[in-house]
């Protein structure tokens, strides 16, 4: 069974499309590069797997069933906006995600933190905001789910942790899981898809195995979208 599926999925705002008729399907033990510019409906598309946006039309099924209670306890998500609580401590972070979310592996939480050396102690409201979505993210990660949803994971973050963030990813996730990546930094990420999926103006406008994608045509994925996105 696919993990994910999005049948004829449309989402309004204000009679304003934002996503236009979404037939997709997400298989289990991929990496999926959601690709396409800001604005496109990338992160409008990812609220609606995570049942924060209700569709205006179509349907998304996750494991067979509607978002709701049992999609939230196999689903981890990295919004695009901190969301941390800026009165708490790293520790503090630790131990509410481990009392909320059962699948929470603190060990691997606190390997995590001592690779990218954040001091448990610390607050919040100390930290810069890339050591904010490095934190977000090693939580995020540290759970053991079945779907990992990354809104533009490594925005705020430098080239070298980008490094770390992307081997993190690869290292933690069985087969039985996926990774959804929505990004605009292809070339960063590219090396870790499996399938891409180009979205443009609310709509799928391609999708494909990485690896198919670029022997077809003899370029990268981030030349291919440049190409197929040129303003």
């Amino acid at each position: 069974m696919e993990l994910v599926k999005c049948s004829n999925l449309c989402k309004s705002f204000d009679n304003k499309k934002i996503l236009d008729n979404i037939n997709l399907v997400i298989p289990r033990g991929k990496i999926i590069g959601l690709l396409g510019k800001n604005g496109m409906g990338k992160t409008t598309l990812l609220k609606l797997i995570n049942d924060l946006l209700t569709p205006t039309n179509g349907e998304i099924s996750i494991n067979g069933e509607k978002p709701g209670i049992n999609s939230k306890r196999i689903i981890s998500y990295l919004p695009e906006r901190t969301y941390l609580d800026k009165g708490m401590t790293i520790s503090q972070i630790l131990k509410f995600f481990e009392e909320f979310y059962e699948d929470f592996n603190k060990k691997k939480a606190l390997k995590l933190l001592k690779d990218l050396d954040l001091d448990v102690n610390v607050k919040i409201s100390k930290m810069s905001k890339g050591m904010q979505e490095k934190l977000q993210l090693i939580l995020v990660m540290s759970r053991d789910a079945e779907l990992y949803i990354l809104d533009e994971p490594l925005g705020g973050v430098d080239p070298a942790t980008r490094d770390y963030i992307l081997d993190t990813i690869l290292s933690n996730f069985n087969e039985k899981a996926s990774v959804i990546i929505s990004t605009h930094l292809i070339s960063d990420i590219e090396r870790i898809l499996d399938e891409v999926i180009f979205i443009d103006k609310g709509k799928i406008v391609l999708t494909s195995s990485a690896d198919e994608l670029r022997t077809k045509e003899k370029a990268s994925i981030d030349e291919i979208f440049r190409r197929k996105f040129k303003c």
